[in-house]
């Protein structure tokens, strides 16, 4: 089993900022990609982010510029920094890992962190 813990989640104005991050531990036995993913009320979940195992990023349109994803491949942990929050960033965010290969492959989700952005 693979366990996701997430960190960082809170309420902030807009402009603000927060960090979010997300440890990894359990039988793991190589991580691929780690990511972020986010759903908002009454909408469906969307990719946020995602950082392949060797750092190259990738963002959702609607967060270029303004999160930045990272990742500690010692720590098995993986960072969103989120800048300039817009109140339609508000929603449940949800950290993600690919981990394994061929028939041990695997996508496990995190229980989710709640971010709330006041205008």
């Amino acid at each position: 089993q693979v366990q996701l813990v997430e960190s960082g989640g809170g309420s902030v104005q807009a402009g603000g900022s927060l960090r979010l991050s997300c440890a990894a531990s359990g039988r793991i036995f190589s991580i691929n990609a780690m990511g972020w993913d986010r759903q908002a009320p009454g909408k469906q979940r969307e990719l946020v982010a995602r950082i392949t195992s060797r750092g190259r990023p990738n963002y959702a349109d609607s967060v270029k510029g303004r999160f930045t994803i990272s990742r500690d491949n010692a720590k098995n942990t993986v960072y969103l920094q989120m800048d300039s929050l817009k109140p339609e960033d508000t929603a449940d965010y949800y950290c993600y890992v690919n981990s394994g290969s061929g028939l041990y492959e695997r996508n496990d989700w995190g229980q989710g962190t709640q971010v709330t952005v006041s205008s």
